[in-house]
């Protein structure tokens, strides 16, 4: 065996060489096609924080200072930096209206919802003669223009300010007053309705929210809670939008893992009945991964997803849901290790990556001004309302980003490697699990065009694990390349031998050598 320096390569590099001339040739969404082959990169970003200009650093965005929050215009100046770190589509949280009654947070909510037909002006820049549209239209142009497709999101529940104005779109209590759903203080319940009969108010909303998200230019909707509507009005609402554009992707924030309902006074739609009625894909329970101590834990649930063909009866697939706006920051899970899982995850499980916005430099999400008591708020809440360890969705607030330029390196290179992957699943590569003798540890394969792809991990983060992976055939003089790892395995006849850190998580490329 030989290579065993340890080397960040490019593997993608001819790949991603054509990228700059395609991205100049007529756009054309291919979005859906994409997910479903598991060969896209998402990454989430808040558009009120994502180029927010906080200039005395103090983590708040004070208007009256000259400072700015983010908007439509002034993010397009980040878009080459996705463009090189390989990201190929975005996740916009909600760009609709927030409530400013019974609000969480001096912005408020992004899923406090006022409105399903207009943006919200807080993320409109003041200093073009651009409207709202023409603004978001150009950011999305600008971002096509880079080969990044664009999900926008559309939020479950109505903020209290909806429902003054349209209490018709509510579910009511046995009083007579809006259901609060969860511990979701800020919104009230949609009445979407049943299986038997959905409500038309409710659809006639939403389907107005489609035709602004298209007509502006949008690849693709992610749906907030999906599974509090019933299927029957999923599939309406997707079938209306595929008149339009049959390569919409819809994507449903829904999991396997989850059971209940939001409220009694709601449906609960599960995720293979919401994956029948159309969507593309789903989060499933890839965020479990903090709580899984044994190997055989993600193994299955990959397997899982590797049956959701099988069981719907068309193609589908899920994003690599580890990270998102609702789970604490990894370094504060489980420390730099655990962000350097995810992101070799990302690379090589048969899913499509998934990041937010200041995962790749190591934010931690942290907010000294949390919860207190703010000098100027923009709704009836006066306090800082954020989740601590999470992306502030609630205030005017700081650009996400931590200061780990050496993380962000690595993910750039995870990302540039995914792609190589997705060149062996396009020649038919299978993702098979490894044996392996230790618990703790989990080991699969990539395999095809006499190459493979071998990934080696360890959910014990508190301490080392040692670990034989069994590999049919294999000589221990071929040529394998590391990608990443700390220590050097030993290769014998038949087997890796690895000795891994708490938490480490080992990539190697062998030439020469093929799983059947």
């Amino acid at each position: 065996m030989k290579n065993f320096g340890k080397v960040l390569i490019c593997c993608a590099a001819l790949a991603l060489g054509t990228l700059s001339v395609q991205a100049k040739e007529a756009y054309i969404n291919n979005l859906r096609t994409n997910f479903l082959k598991n060969s896209t990169i998402i990454y989430e970003i808040n558009m009120r924080t994502f180029n927010a200009q906080d200039l005395d650093k103090d983590g708040i965005i004070e208007f009256e200072e000259g400072e700015e929050s983010g908007n439509f215009l002034n993010a397009i100046a980040r878009l080459d930096e996705l463009q090189a770190n390989g990201i190929t589509a975005l996740h916009v949280l909600p760009v609709t209206p927030v409530g400013k009654m019974k609000a969480m947070g001096t912005a408020g909510s992004l899923y406090a919802i006022s409105s399903f037909d207009t943006l919200n002006p807080q993320i409109v820049s003041d200093k073009t003669v651009l409207t709202a549209e023409e603004q978001a239209k150009k950011f999305i142009r600008e971002a096509h223009d880079r080969g990044i497709a664009v999900i926008f999101d559309v939020p479950a529940c109505g903020s209290y300010d909806l429902y003054l104005q349209r209490p018709e779109l509510f579910v009511k209590d046995k009083n007579g007053q809006p259901v609060v759903p969860a511990d979701w203080t800020d919104v009230r319940l949609f009445d979407s309705g049943n299986e038997t009969k959905i409500n038309p108010d409710v659809l006639k909303v939403y389907k107005e929210y489609v035709d602004m998200v298209m007509e502006l230019g949008v690849d693709g909707i992610r749906v907030d809670v999906a599974h509090s509507k019933p299927a029957k009005f999923w599939k309406e609402l997707i079938d209306y939008s595929r008149q339009k554009d049959p390569q919409i992707l819809w994507l449903a924030e829904s999991s396997d893992s989850w059971k209940d309902s939001i409220s009694p006074y709601t449906v609960y739609t599960p995720y293979d009945k919401l994956l029948a009625a159309g969507f593309d894909g789903y989060y499933g329970s890839y965020f479990n991964l903090k709580n899984w101590t044994e190997g055989k834990q993600l193994i299955s649930h990959v397997q899982l997803n590797q049956g959701l063909e099988k069981k719907i009866g068309s193609p589908k697939s899920a994003i690599a849901s580890f990270t998102t706006h609702d789970e604490l920051s990894p370094i504060i899970v489980n420390g730099r290790a655990y962000s350097e899982m995810i992101m070799w995850l990302n690379a090589t499980l048969p899913v499509n990556s998934y990041f937010v916005d200041g995962f790749d430099t190591g934010d931690r999400y942290i907010y000294f001004w949390a919860n207190k008591k703010a000098p100027k708020t923009y709704t009836d809440d006066d306090y800082y309302f954020v989740h601590r360890g999470k992306i502030d969705i609630f205030n005017f607030s700081r650009k996400p980003a931590g200061n780990d330029l050496e993380l962000q390196k690595e993910f750039k290179s995870a990302n540039e490697f995914k792609a190589f992957v997705a060149t062996l699943y396009k020649k038919g590569a299978k993702w098979k699990p490894a044996k392996v003798n230790n618990p703790s540890v989990f080991a699969y394969t990539i395999s095809a065009d006499n190459t493979t792809v071998l990934v080696i991990g360890n959910l014990n983060f508190k301490g080392d694990s040692k670990a034989e992976v069994s590999l049919p055939r294999f000589n221990p003089n071929a040529d394998v390349i590391s990608i990443q790892f700390q220590n050097a395995p030993i290769a014998a006849k038949g087997k890796m031998k690895a000795d891994l850190n708490a938490g480490e998580i080992e990539v190697f490329v062998i030439n020469n050598y093929q799983i059947k």
